[in-house]
């Protein structure tokens, strides 16, 4: 069985999906409007996208800014419209005005999922006890990912209660894969694999140029190549 860490890669377009395949990433998470972090994608969107790699995505599903799930019932639909297009793997998370989770709207949304497998997002990061969280979602269909830093200030500040975590794993709560992303560098890396983290999420850093400009398949390498320690 393989041991190769998994590499996900914002898309934000067919361009992106290309350039971050053709790099070694594994896995796509597809999102639009990187200004508010990262919104769900139009259905056309996904669809290009679709059509143009053969690996895994993830679609977001967030319709503004910030970790409050707004109205569930267009969550619902869109998540359903995704679904009727190919969609079979997304991210989604949600807090309430006081940081804890929104429980009601997460199973809402997990609810039309219907199994299909899912990452809970860096709501995670924001959230008023990350603990309490995990254990909260621990027996939801389809949740096997946490996208995280660690911190809401990135990795670097976060990096203490990554290695905690990742030393947790198996523990209740704490069953499914640490995916590390915000203000991830390449430095980071060696620290984290032998901790025995093995997912890693990019997105600025796969783009040299900027959010302006697309993906980049040698800088997605340089990535592949860390991970797989070449």
């Amino acid at each position: 069985m393989s041991t190769r860490a998994v590499l996900e890669v914002i898309a934000l377009g067919a361009e992106d999906a290309v350039a971050a395949q053709a790099g070694g990433a594994d896995r796509l998470e597809v999102v639009t409007d990187m200004a508010a972090d990262g919104l769900t994608p139009p259905v056309e969107a996904f669809a290009a996208i679709r059509a143009a790699v053969d690996i895994d995505l993830r679609v977001m599903l967030r319709l503004a800014d910030g970790f409050a799930a707004g109205e569930v019932s267009r969550l619902v639909r869109v998540a359903s419209e995704l679904r009727s297009a190919g969609a079979d793997q997304f991210v989604l998370g949600f807090l309430d005005p006081d940081g804890g989770l929104d429980l009601d709207a997460v199973e809402g949304v997990v609810a039309e999922l219907d199994g299909c497998a899912w990452t809970f997002h860096r709501a995670l990061d924001r959230a008023a006890d990350r603990d309490a969280l995990r254990k909260q979602l621990a027996d939801l269909p389809g949740l096997d990912t946490y996208l995280t830093a660690g911190s809401p200030d990135g990795v670097d500040d976060g990096l203490p209660t990554l290695l905690r975590e990742a030393g947790r794993r198996g523990e209740p709560g704490y069953e499914q894969r640490v995916l590390v992303g915000g203000g991830l560098r390449l430095d980071h890396v060696p620290t984290l694999l032998a901790a025995g983290v093995d997912a890693f999420h990019i997105g600025g850093a796969a783009r040299p140029g900027g959010w302006r400009h697309p993906v980049s398949a040698a800088a997605v390498a340089r990535w592949r190549s860390a991970l797989d320690g070449t």
